[in-house]
């Protein structure tokens, strides 16, 4: 058959004798060499360009407007994720509070108290600090016994918390702000410098503030109150933090709601109770330990007022331009500066750890509430700021990751094992299960899931099956020996095995 003839057109036919159709005459081709009509590959490019179209049509769902904050937290969560994982697997983890954590979590799971030893043999956390909300994750604790269960959940909670400030921002907004301030709460330093820390309670904070907050700002206040209400469960002092919601919720609407009172009442009440019964009764000493930090000896606050103003200032300027002082939401940041006011714990005043987490929350949202009046201010220099303030932002945000942890996951060194660290594992794990250890702080994460942990020197007379220690400041196995058997006079240990600057001994008999 002829292969012209099957595909011309109407266009152009003449009846033939025999009642079909002929072809019209062909102009004469150029002369050339002769090439085959059939059998002639696709276009390629033309090709790649349908299945580009084909693929943008149907993600289309995929990419409406209102999933933007769901993209954003999931992106976050594989960031912080990552970050997390690849700093446990370097035995980077300062292991501290994520030993702790684990132990008091590893005892919800098996339906027990959550008795930390690390504080001290026997210890119950909850006469520590109250966070009985950390029993929600002994049931994924029980099936993934690992501080990575821990470390993953950290990481799911904090980027959850990055939906309500950026839907928020989407809807005051619009779209394109409303991603920028999504994405620049993400990565604002105070959330960088969370997740780099371990795991610590206030994980759960962020989502319920933010999510709190995000009501209060639509006014649905019986959210706002029903998100904020558990704020006592996560910390004894975030019962003030809830009060301070309840108290925004009655500033917005200038009205004696029931549920705004009832909820300043029941934080306030909470936080007393906490501190005065629960706490003292858990830990036997009729008082709160903490109390120590507050001022020097009881009196008042010695922390200088230029590093007080310098840390201030940090939690506004990058994250808000300040702006964020025109909405009423900072009152929400207030019980967790004047907590800080009234302490001379040093820490408490930096930049790193994870005290500024839950003020990140706060900060941004009240930037959200104060820029739609701003955009329509009769100043125009406000205007312009407002205007331009979201892409700052995030700019800021973009430029300080450059030297903070969520840095790290461009350097192909993050996703390496270092050979020292495959040989510190392969050491620890010649302790078997369930047998006691004294521990210096880098192996506790390796130990707590799998045997009883105690801090180095507070074994309350209690002479452990083994002890893992560092060698710092060149000290050597025989000092380390040394310092064990004067640790523990009545007992013999014997150097098991030793890897980079990690010793384990172990006990041999006792007197």
């Amino acid at each position: 058959m002829d292969t012209a003839a099957a595909t011309a057109g109407a266009a152009g036919r003449s009846p033939g004798e025999d009642g079909g159709t002929v072809p019209p005459p062909r102009a004469a081709a150029p002369a050339g060499p002769a090439t085959a009509t059939t059998g002639t590959p696709p276009d390629r490019p033309g090709a790649l360009r349908r299945t580009a179209r084909r693929l943008r049509d149907r993600t289309v769902p995929l990419r409406a407007p209102h999933l933007d904050p769901y993209w954003t937290a999931a992106f976050l969560f594989v960031a912080y994720a990552l970050l997390a994982i690849c700093r446990f697997r370097s035995m980077g983890s300062s292991s501290w509070d994520l030993g702790i954590f684990e132990q008091a979590v590893r005892g919800y799971a098996h339906f027990q108290a959550p008795i930390v030893d690390l504080k001290g043999p026997g210890t119950n956390i909850l006469g520590d600090h109250f966070s009985p909300v950390l029993i929600v994750l002994a049931p994924f604790y029980r099936l993934f016994p690992s501080p990575l269960t821990l470390l993953i959940a950290q990481a799911a909670l904090f980027a959850l918390s990055a939906i309500p400030v950026a839907r928020a921002a989407a809807r005051y907004l619009g779209r394109l702000p409303g991603l920028a301030l999504g994405a620049a709460y993400g990565l604002s330093w105070g959330v960088q410098k969370a997740v780099d820390f371990d795991f610590h309670e206030i994980a759960f904070a962020l989502p319920l503030i933010a999510f709190a907050l995000e009501a209060v700002l639509r006014g649905r206040w019986t959210a706002a109150v029903c998100w904020a209400a558990p704020l006592v469960l996560v910390k004894e002092d975030l019962g003030v933090t809830a009060a301070a919601i309840g108290a925004l919720a009655l500033i917005r609407t200038r009205r004696a709601s029931p549920l705004s009172i009832g909820l300043v009442a029941f934080g306030l009440s909470a936080t007393a109770v906490t501190l005065g019964v629960i706490i003292p009764g858990f830990n036997g000493s009729g008082s709160y330990d903490y109390w120590s930090k507050f001022g020097a000896d009881g009196g008042g606050a010695t922390i200088p007022l230029d590093t007080a103003l310098r840390t201030t200032l940090w939690v506004l300027v990058p994250t808000t331009g300040l702006l964020a002082l025109r909405s009423p939401l900072l009152l929400v940041a207030l019980p967790t500066l004047g907590w800080r006011f009234l302490s001379h714990e040093p820490h408490y005043w930096g930049i790193d750890w994870h005290y500024n987490a839950v003020l990140m929350p706060v900060v941004f949202l009240a930037l959200v509430d104060a820029l739609p009046p701003a955009r329509v201010s009769a100043r125009p220099w406000l205007r312009s700021y407002a205007h331009h303030l979201p892409a700052a932002v995030l700019a800021a945000a973009l430029a300080l990751t450059t030297t903070l942890p969520l840095a790290r996951l461009t350097e192909g060194a993050t996703y390496r094992k270092p050979a020292t660290v495959t040989a510190a594992e392969r050491l620890l794990d010649r302790i078997p299960d369930g047998a006691s250890v004294e521990s210096d702080i880098r192996p506790l994460s390796r130990l707590t899931g799998r045997t009883r942990v105690f801090w180095t020197g507070d074994t309350d007379g209690l002479a452990p099956d083994y002890i893992a220690v560092q060698l710092h400041d060149n000290r050597t196995p025989r000092q380390a020996l040394a310092d064990a058997t004067a640790r523990h006079p009545r007992s013999t240990y014997v150097i098991l095995g030793g890897a980079a600057d990690l010793l384990v001994l172990h006990r041999t008999s006792a007197r």
